[in-house]
């Protein structure tokens, strides 16, 4: 069941338990998921933790996406711009509207997911205090570079095998955001797009490290 809250997205809310809940996974979906979608990867991630999980607004062929793309890995630079102004908005009124720590917010992305999280990291430095992408490509390349009030911590999960993400695009992204002055972590797994129990151990783990209970 949706939020009754109007926030410019249909999403999910589940309020955090004890010490875990200080932190709030904003759970960014990939092409044909939905707010459902990283529910149960969230819990995984951090037990306790609050989750905010967002259906994207934009249809591609019926399936739920963030931002429109001209063709695979060609996205629609303006409709990206604008979408990540959505979302930004988004997060700051999920912030008044249901009392979150905003220095708490780490996203946790797949693929479109990710994609969109990686040009919040750009576009609106500051807003998040971490983020985990899966699979993400580089969405766009900033110029100049933004600057970071704090060095947030980044995951990224890429597979080495990943049909749609070539390797070296992977490695653009990380270099990007060294550049612009986050913390990255760049983890590269023996697989496809699909995540892994290996991700999920991966991200656990860095969780744990930058933002301990």
């Amino acid at each position: 069941m949706n939020s009754p809250v109007e926030l410019g997205f249909d999403h999910r809310y589940i309020p955090g338990r004890g010490p875990a809940a200080a932190v709030t996974l904003l759970l960014l979906h990939g092409t044909g998921g939905d707010g459902d979608s990283l529910l149960q990867l969230g819990d995984t991630l951090r037990p306790g933790s609050t989750l905010l999980s967002p259906t994207g607004n934009v249809r591609e062929r019926g399936m739920p996406r963030f931002f429109r793309r001209l063709a695979e890995g060609i996205f629609d630079h303006e409709d990206l711009m604008r979408r990540t102004v959505e979302l930004t908005e988004f997060i700051r009124g999920a912030v008044t509207a249901y009392g979150l720590d905003a220095t708490g917010i780490v996203a946790v992305g797949h693929s479109n997911g990710a994609n969109i999280a990686a040009s919040v990291l750009f576009d609106a430095p500051g807003t998040l205090a971490g983020a985990i992408l899966f699979r993400p490509m580089v969405p766009y390349t900033p110029s100049p570079l933004p600057s970071l009030p704090a060095a947030a911590p980044v995951l990224i999960a890429s597979g080495a095998r990943d049909p749609l993400v070539p390797p070296e695009n992977a490695a653009t992204l990380a270099q990007l955001l060294r550049e612009t002055g986050y913390d990255v972590t760049h983890h590269i797994e023996a697989a496809g797009h699909d995540l892994t129990m290996s991700d999920v151990r991966a991200a656990r783990d860095w969780i744990d490290r930058y933002f301990p209970e």
